[in-house]
């Protein structure tokens, strides 16, 4: 998993694919923290995202950097403790002029049941589950 985090990390962007009834939905991300021994990422309740995920959990990112790919495929759970918050902003100061551990919008997910593929055009695919 650390694996996966840090390359997201170095990524920068990554993109992530949700579903609202029959239609994927897909848009730019750019969270990715460990807490307690999980992969989170963070939106606000007020955001489609948010819905989007409440109604269907699976979701998939990809990302790209130095020729390769990384394709996180599961189901994002929502963690609603102050604690998980506060950490991924803590990771993330740059968030604080739009979120706050204790706003109500703020929303900090973690990957259960993860498949992580990391691909590139001369290497054969890695997978890591998590």
């Amino acid at each position: 998993m650390e694996r996966v985090w840090e390359f997201l990390k170095e990524a920068g962007v990554y993109y992530l694919a949700t579903v609202e009834g029959d239609q994927p939905r897909v848009r730019p991300f750019g969270t990715a923290h460990i807490f307690e021994g999980k992969l989170y990422i963070q939106t606000g309740k007020v955001k489609p995202v948010s819905k989007q995920l409440l109604d269907n959990p699976k979701a998939e990112l990809c990302a790209f950097h130095n020729g390769q790919w990384l394709r996180l495929a599961g189901e994002l759970v929502e963690d609603d403790r102050v604690e998980a918050k506060k950490s991924m902003l803590d990771a993330y100061p740059n968030l604080r002029g739009m979120y706050d551990e204790n706003d109500g919008n703020t929303q900090v997910l973690y990957f259960k049941d993860a498949t992580a593929t990391f691909s590139s055009f001369t290497a054969a695919p890695e997978v890591i589950r998590f």
